[in-house]
């Protein structure tokens, strides 16, 4: 009885906090996007996600980067970083192309009722149309994947999906301070058609946390993954649909 209890436990836990689609996601798939499908005809593609931003030493070197490699990307911002300082990075980054999605510092989104949670997502979504001049994409990504049924909920009321990530695909260094050559290196071994890849240009409690892994990593692994034939795209779309856009940058700084 302890073994199935401890069972139980651990599949309740992995549903909130899995860092791969489990049992919330088994029963509606197309609420969250986890990876892409190849689009028949479309070349392997790979999507690069930047988390945490905007962050206003690490973002515009980082932008610089996509825009020598010529690759689109989407960044996943939080809203409290969004500030007076950092709108003008806000405005580069969909000026350059890139898709914006929603991200949160905290896991305070699991435990908000749906219809909280649907107006914060809404507000977000508000003040990042007044700065860059259109809605942003209808993509939420929880701090860590954390979530819950009222997360789902208040998602659905949103017209939101969850954006998850391809299994290891991220720049995590076992509480070490990533290195771009390391995780270029790694992530490069393990890329496969429709990966979604997470990459960190600022963190969930420090807004000028260094970052400067991030450009390396774009420096490194886009020629890289484009001479062995890939694509880089963006997740974009209402509703969380995919869009591939054309893929020259514009020269903004």
């Amino acid at each position: 009885m302890v073994l199935v209890g401890a069972l139980i436990f651990g599949a309740i836990a992995l549903a909130h906090m899995a860092p791969f689609p489990f049992l919330f996601e088994a029963f509606r798939p197309a609420r969250s996007l986890w990876r892409v499908p190849p689009a028949p005809g479309a070349p392997p593609t790979i999507y690069l996600t930047f988390d945490d931003g905007p962050n206003p030493n690490w973002t515009p070197p980082l932008l610089d980067a996509l825009r020598e490699a010529e690759i689109r990307a989407t960044f996943f911002l939080i809203d409290d970083y969004v500030t007076a300082e950092t709108a003008p990075i806000v405005r580069r980054i969909a000026e350059q192309g890139h898709a914006i999605g929603l991200h949160s510092g905290t896991r305070r989104p699991m435990v908000l009722p749906p219809d909280a949670l649907a107006a914060q997502l809404r507000q977000a979504a508000d003040r990042i149309s007044a700065i860059t001049g259109r809605e942003p994409c209808r993509l939420f990504r929880p701090h860590a994947g954390w979530r819950s049924r009222s997360l789902y909920q208040g998602l659905d009321r949103a017209g939101y999906r969850l954006a998850g990530w391809s299994w290891g695909m991220w720049d995590w260094h076992w509480w070490q301070k990533p290195q771009g050559d390391r995780v270029a290196r790694r992530l490069a071994a393990k890329a496969s058609a429709g990966d979604i890849i997470v990459i960190h240009d600022g963190h969930h409690k420090n807004p000028s946390a260094d970052r400067r892994h991030a450009a390396e990593v774009v420096r490194r692994l886009g020629p890289e993954l484009k001479a062995r034939g890939y694509a880089f795209g963006a997740l974009c779309g209402d509703a969380g649909e995919l869009r591939q856009e054309d893929r020259q940058i514009p020269d903004v700084k």
